[in-house]
């Protein structure tokens, strides 16, 4: 006669998780879509399938498609205190809003790798900074030839080609998984933070004509708030979820990119645990020296539990999931539709030449150029485990430019409809050109040699550190 089965086996059996069942929806979706998620490319596939279905929806030859996308994405929401008002449209709230989180998740690990990991090296940290500015200045420099004898209104989108999609161009390294170094994706994640940050600076000086120095002070003052609770260890997390929302509030009025919010409250938050973790091994020694925990025990032992982990290592841990399967692909969906109407001729022209020629010859040729400079004078280090060819496939990654070149495209050309559709059309097909050299460069970079010893094969689970 068979035994009746034991707890444990009766509860993997029958629930109460759904995932540890032997239902056929756990074996067949559940865990499938589980280990799907575990992996770290996913959130990659995710971004770039939500790109090719925004591209579709714009460009099929199906009536009212087109506009229904610009329709939806542009659809007014506001929020209304009294006679307070705020109204953007869908994609504003997207763009400024949601994004936040993923600049938020990206400061957390720079901040991470600031304290604990190759970042506390001056000098590996200086590398991706001067990268990003050799980043910067060599496109500019030549979307500034190529576009001399073209309209004169062309030469205003120099800013165009600087900009690197930190949202794409992570996205499309993660799909590579463990084949490319941890530090060269923290390279290309730290280069692409500061190029975002020098790009905003652009807008702020030369395409801002509304910068309020007011609320840009008082975005800083709540910043400096925030790191005076931090440092009287004010620990109530609803306290900096408030100043958070109120300092993204602030820069979104100040007319700076609310995203940078995240950033920098990310780089605030503390990367060393509040407590040792022997205090909360001691505390529940105590506590169930009884054998019971009542309420008050149960509540005082998380609290010690949790400040024993860093707030960054915790923070990631949640957000990371949020970050890579919704915040990422919605951003792609509500960004990616272009219209690639009339393709060839924008391509062709003094804008489209000038964007592609900067964002796919300009970025690697920068970057590659400032390191080696930055290298060789001492003042930056060979990210760890990473090559040359390594350094010259993420540069090429690098050259993604995507939305904030769209964005900045959009300020370069105000009322010249025709150099702003060439202007879309040549950074969709350079982002795309650089997209695959990258991958390729990578690929024949990382053929010759495993990083960091570690075999390529494996995959990191999606909430490891360095994923985004």
């Amino acid at each position: 006669m068979t035994p009746p089965p034991s707890a444990p086996d009766e509860l993997w059996r029958r629930g109460p998780v759904l995932t540890q069942s032997d239902r056929p929806l756990a074996r067949y979706v559940a865990r499938p879509i589980r280990e799907f998620l575990h992996v770290e490319s996913s959130g990659s596939v995710l971004l770039l399938a939500a790109t090719v279905v925004a591209l579709l929806w714009v460009n099929l030859p199906v009536d009212g498609w087109a506009s229904g996308y610009d329709h939806f994405w542009h659809t007014p929401i506001a929020l209304e205190i009294g006679d307070w008002r705020l109204e953007e449209s869908l994609q504003h709230w997207v763009n400024d809003g949601l994004m936040t989180i993923f600049f938020f998740v990206v400061g957390l690990e720079i901040k991470y790798e600031l304290v604990h990991g190759d970042l506390r090296d001056p000098r590996t940290a200086a590398l991706p900074i001067v990268a990003a500015v050799g980043g910067m200045l060599v496109p500019a420099l030549i979307y500034a030839v190529i576009v001399r004898g073209g309209p004169d209104a062309a030469s205003a989108g120099w800013g165009i080609p600087m900009a690197t999609d930190i949202a794409f161009a992570v996205g499309v390294l993660g799909i590579l998984g463990r084949r490319v170094p941890s530090a060269a994706r923290l390279f290309l994640l730290t280069l692409a933070i500061v190029d975002d940050i020098g790009a905003i600076l652009v807008i702020a000086v030369f395409y801002t004509d509304d910068l309020s120095l007011a609320w840009l002070g008082a975005a800083l003052a709540l910043l400096a708030v925030m790191a005076l609770l931090r440092s009287f260890r004010v620990w109530a997390f609803w306290i900096y979820v408030l100043l958070g929302i109120a300092t993204w509030f602030t820069l979104l009025q100040s007319g700076v990119h609310a995203t940078l919010a995240g950033v920098a409250i990310g780089l605030l938050t503390p990367a060393v645990a509040l407590l040792r973790s022997e205090v909360a091994t001691e505390f529940a020694a105590d506590a169930l020296r009884d054998n019971d925990l009542d309420a008050d025990e149960l509540y005082r032992l998380r609290f010690l539990v949790a400040e024993s982990v860093p707030v960054v290592e915790r923070l990631q841990a949640r957000l990371h999931p949020l970050s890579s399967y919704v915040v990422l692909p919605v951003f792609a969906l509500a960004n990616a539709g272009v219209s690639l109407d009339g393709i060839g001729d924008a391509v062709t022209s003094a804008v489209g030449l000038g964007i592609g020629a900067g964002l796919v010859i300009g970025k690697p040729v920068g970057i590659t150029l400032a390191c080696f400079l930055a290298i060789r004078l001492g003042v930056g280090r060979m990210p760890t485990g990473t090559s040359w060819p390594q350094i010259i496939g993420v540069g090429m990654v690098a050259g993604i430019g995507f939305t904030v070149s769209l964005f900045i495209a959009g300020l370069s050309f105000p009322g010249e409809a025709l150099l702003t559709d060439e202007a879309k059309v040549g950074i969709l097909m350079a982002s795309l050109v650089a997209a695959v050299l990258g991958v390729l460069m990578l690929l024949a970079a990382t053929g010759r040699t495993t990083p960091e010893g570690e075999e390529p094969a494996e995959e990191a689970p999606a909430t490891s550190r360095g994923s985004d």
